[in-house]
């Protein structure tokens, strides 16, 4: 199987899952084709609505749906639905504990040549101190089919973080996606690399860099930022002692600082934080972008090697 982006296994999942569960409505800002929604345009077009270009009716639009008892997915880019509509977010879903899914697609740098503008790289900050929402970022295509599903199944406010880029298969096999509870991808001693989205295979690429040489490392896929698992973090920590964070978004606000911030209170050991470094991004191919901002596999590498020298 080729790469595949997140968006399009969201697009691919809603389009599935929708047969079996009747209450789902899809709702989008004008861009269905880029969030992929219009797959389940096409097969249930009376529980799809365009709202057009107005992020602020969409959200509040699907909290009404979700007072009826409908499960609604809103979909627009990460940028347009975390910034544009976060005071609807924030009092009409959140502060209600309203059941509504936002699915943002095209987040991170590796939106590429959209550029600054469109590149959400504090999406998670924002929502994550939002109260009552849940924060989901899926590694790959078949995670986030899982998401999808698991998102239907949780009754409350979520936000899914999704990519355009496709990425590479994480899991080739079934897995237990549960939310709140991350995932052990690769069990190591020396140094554990804790990742989220696009960046999971990278921390998978930069463990087999570090098996070169001679170093163990531990990879998590914590697929859900909040809740984390605080379990999971610090029980790794007390097994290998220096941690890494990779994630596709400024260091700061985001699973770097969830992760340190569960280790300060309960186990401090060093911690290294691989991600966007508080600048905006810019045009570019998306690799190049990766490349340029410090968030490569040889980067994560180069991390867990500075981690591991502050033991």
């Amino acid at each position: 199987m080729g790469n595949i982006a997140t968006r399009e296994a969201y697009g691919a999942a809603l389009a599935e899952l929708g047969e079996k569960y009747k209450n789902v409505v899809v709702l989008d800002a004008d861009l269905s084709k880029s969030t992929k929604t219009h797959d389940f345009k096409k097969k249930y077009p009376d529980r799809f609505f365009n709202m057009g270009i107005s992020e602020q009716d969409l959200i509040g639009t699907a909290a009404g749906f979700a007072t009826c008892g409908k499960i609604p997915f809103a979909s627009t880019f990460a940028m347009f639905a975390t910034g544009r509509a976060f005071e609807q977010i924030r009092n009409s879903i959140a502060y209600p504990r309203l059941n509504v899914k936002i699915a943002a697609t095209h987040a991170g740098i590796t939106l590429g040549e959209d550029g600054a503008s469109h590149q959400a790289i504090e999406d998670v900050a924002i929502m994550r101190a939002v109260p009552n929402m849940t924060i989901v970022n899926p590694a790959d295509a078949l995670s986030a089919r899982k998401a999808i599903e698991a998102a239907i199944q949780y009754n409350g406010p979520m936000y899914i973080r999704l990519g355009r880029l496709g990425v590479p298969e994480v899991y080739k096999e079934d897995i237990d996606f549960t939310i709140g509870k991350g995932i052990l991808v690769e069990e190591g001693k020396d140094v554990t690399i804790i990742a989220a989205g696009f960046m999971v295979h990278l921390a998978i690429e930069a463990s087999a860099m570090l098996k070169e040489e001679g170093i163990s490392a531990e990879v998590i896929d914590m697929h859900t930022i909040k809740p984390i698992d605080k379990d999971l973090i610090i029980g790794s920590a007390k097994k290998t002692g220096a941690i890494v964070t990779a994630e596709e978004h400024n260091i700061i606000g985001g699973l770097g600082g969830a992760v340190a911030e569960v280790l300060c209170e309960e186990y401090p050991v060093p911690v290294v934080r691989v991600g966007i470094k508080d600048v905006f991004g810019q045009s570019g191919k998306p690799m190049e972008l990766v490349e340029l901002y410090g968030i490569s596999a040889k980067d994560i590498a180069a991390a867990a090697r500075q981690a591991i020298a502050k033991k």
